[in-house]
C-alpha cells in the first residue's frame, strides 16, 4: 500500500477533547519492521492489517477518513520519525484533501509531534492519543472516567512542549519592575500535577468502595465467571446472550470499557 486509499466519508457530529466528529483525517502506519525478522515463534502482523485496525480506531470516534497509507521507514528520523520525502509528499496530500487531522499509528515523541504539525499545518496525534480520545468518550462509571482522565493528564503533561509556540514569561507583581515569573508551560504543568493529585485521592475512595462490594460478593455462595478478550472480540455479544441483557454491543473497537456484572440463572437452578 504505497498510495493513499480513499475511504467513505462519515457524518460530522459533535466536539470531543479537541477532535471534532467528522474531522477529515489521514491515517498513516509507519512500517518500522519490514526489514526486521521476527524472533523464533513470533509473527508480526502485516502493515496492511495494522493500518486497517488504526482506521477502525479512527472510525470509532466518527472521524472522516480521507485517506490511509502505509509509510515505509527504513531508518526512523529523530525529528519526524518518517523520512523527509514522505513528509513533503503527505503535506501535498493534506493540502489537496483539506485534512485537519493526521493519525500516526505509532508512538511518537512530543518533538516529532510538534515538528509534524508545523510541517503539515494540521493536528497530529499518535496511537496512544487516539485511544485516549476513545476511552474519554466511552467511559461511563465514575471510576472509569477518573482513570481515563488520569491517563490523559499524564500523557498531556509529557507533551506540553508541543502545545505552546511562545515561552514568554509572566512578570511578578503588576509587571512593571517584577522579575520573571512562571512560564506558561510551568503553570500548565503545575495545574496538571494538582489535578492528578486530586484524581488519585478520589480513586482511592472509589477503590475502597469497590473493595467493600467485592467482599460482599464473596460471601454469596455463587461462582463468578469473567469474560476476557481483546477489543471487538465479541465479549459483550456473548454477555448479552448469556444474561439476556442489553449491554451496548457494536462492531467497533473499544465499544465497552467499564466492567458489567449480571446474575445468571442456570437450568439446574
Amino acid at each position: 500500500m504505497d498510495k493513499a486509499i480513499p475511504i467513505d466519508r462519515r457524518e460530522a457530529r459533535v466536539d470531543i477533547d479537541g477532535l471534532r466528529h467528522g474531522d477529515r483525517a489521514l491515517v498513516i502506519h509507519p512500517d518500522l519492521h519490514r526489514r526486521a525478522k521476527p524472533a523464533a515463534g513470533l509473527h508480526y502482523r502485516t502493515p496492511a492489517s495494522r493500518l486497517e485496525e488504526a482506521c477502525g480506531l479512527a472510525l470509532a470516534i466518527d472521524l472522516e477518513i480521507a485517506a490511509a497509507e502505509v509509510v515505509c521507514v527504513s531508518a526512523p528520523r529523530p525529528a519526524t520519525l518518517i523520512g523527509q520525502g514522505a513528509v513533503d509528499r503527505l503535506k501535498e496530500l493534506i493540502e489537496e484533501q483539506s485534512i485537519a487531522l493526521v493519525v500516526v499509528d505509532a508512538a511518537i515523541s512530543p518533538v516529532q509531534q510538534r515538528n509534524l504539525e508545523q510541517a503539515w499545518k494540521a493536528k497530529v496525534i499518535d496511537r496512544t492519543g487516539l485511544i485516549l480520545e476513545i476511552f474519554g468518550e466511552r467511559a461511563r462509571t465514575k471510576e472509569g472516567q477518573l482513570q481515563v482522565e488520569l491517563a490523559a493528564l499524564s500523557y498531556q503533561r509529557s507533551r506540553l512542549v508541543r502545545s505552546w509556540t511562545h515561552l514568554e514569561r509572566q512578570r511578578g507583581g503588576f509587571g512593571f519592575i517584577g522579575g520573571p515569573g512562571e512560564s506558561q508551560i510551568e503553570i500548565d504543568r503545575r495545574l496538571i500535577d494538582e489535578r492528578i493529585v486530586r484524581i488519585k485521592r478520589d480513586l482511592e475512595d472509589v477503590k475502597r468502595t469497590r473493595a467493600l462490594h467485592r467482599r460482599a460478593r464473596k460471601r454469596v455462595p455463587f461462582p463468578v465467571v469473567a469474560l476476557v478478550g481483546y477489543t471487538n472480540a465479541g465479549k459483550s455479544t456473548l454477555f448479552n446472550r448469556l444474561t439476556r441483557s442489553d449491554v451496548m454491543a457494536k462492531d467497533l473497537l473499544f465499544t465497552t470499557l467499564d466492567p458489567t456484572m449480571r446474575r445468571v440463572r442456570l437450568p439446574g437452578g
